[in-house]
């Protein structure tokens, strides 16, 4: 009975050179103050150019509001959320489950999507992302832990990883959000002072993968917003040059492009801090 529900799974399918950086010591890190590296330049260029192959259809979030598919997007991506947590993952295998899934989503089309559906795809997402990104794999039977509704079989999930490997054209070093946020150079930053910067950041990042409104926009763009928050409200004596040189290196729509998702996100971050007192403060209360 399985294999007759994958079939319906197909339906409609469409298949860094020299730097020169001043510093300024400013309390407990040193203070951003003008910065040029033209290896960086050139390797932020490259991932510019790179995510275009990593985004999903144009279409893509027409298509999930006409068929009300936002709800099970979420529950899933949340379901994602929770095992990188359980297994001690990598965020960026988190993050890259969650774009193969939206490529799939946006290439295979069907009208007829069922939640079991969306639950066997994530886990195939998962699974290729852990033998994609992390040193040690997971089987199937623990990848399935708590919180799913639906639980199949190895040779099941299988021919789901054959079935989205082959529509995403083998394509799985894909540039996410979170990539973006690794290359960026903020090496202006103490160490301990740097591990704070990005645990907030992949805050945000993980509270994007669940809002719809974030998919109107690239990576890069969603990537570079979160980082200006967070240094906006961290080590504001940085972050007004630093945003300023990375703005810099982006065209006309792309400035525009983040500062409205800077100033969205902006709103949502406090709207969060308003309902709960405080900020999330783990992938845990991401979910919650």
């Amino acid at each position: 009975m399985i294999y007759e529900c994958m079939d319906n799974l197909l339906c409609d399918e469409v298949w860094f050179s020299g730097s020169e950086n001043t510093f300024e010591e400013v309390g407990d890190f040193v203070a951003f103050k003008s910065y040029e590296n033209k290896e960086f330049e050139e390797a932020f260029t490259l991932y510019l150019e790179k995510e275009v192959s990593s985004l999903p259809e144009q279409d893509y979030t027409h298509y999930l509001h006409s068929n009300n598919l936002f709800v099970p997007r979420c529950k899933v991506i949340q379901w994602l959320i929770k095992c990188g947590s359980h297994f001690n993952l990598s965020f960026g295998t988190v993050f890259l489950a969650v774009n193969y899934l939206d490529r799939f989503v946006s290439i295979c089309q069907c009208n007829a999507w069922k939640y079991w559906m969306f639950e066997l795809l994530s886990i195939a997402c998962l699974s290729i992302a852990i033998k994609f990104n992390e040193i040690s794999a997971l089987s199937l039977h623990e990848i399935q832990v708590e919180g799913l509704d639906y639980s199949f079989q190895s040779n099941v999930i299988l021919k789901m990883e054959l079935i989205l490997l082959k529509a995403l054209g083998w394509h799985l070093n894909s540039v996410t959000s979170f990539a973006f946020v690794e290359m960026l150079d903020v090496d202006f930053l103490e160490s301990h002072l740097y591990e704070k910067l990005i645990s907030s950041v992949t805050e945000l990042l993980l509270q994007a993968t669940l809002d719809q409104k974030m998919l109107e926009f690239r990576p890069s763009i969603v990537g570079i917003s979160a980082l200006w928050c967070t240094l906006d409200h961290l080590f504001p004596p940085a972050s007004d040059t630093f945003i300023a040189y990375i703005l810099r290196l982006l065209s006309q729509t792309q400035k525009e492009d983040i500062i409205k998702c800077h100033e969205l996100m902006q709103t949502q971050t406090s709207l969060c801090c308003e309902n709960h007192h405080h900020c999330p403060l783990s992938p845990t209360t991401v979910l919650l």
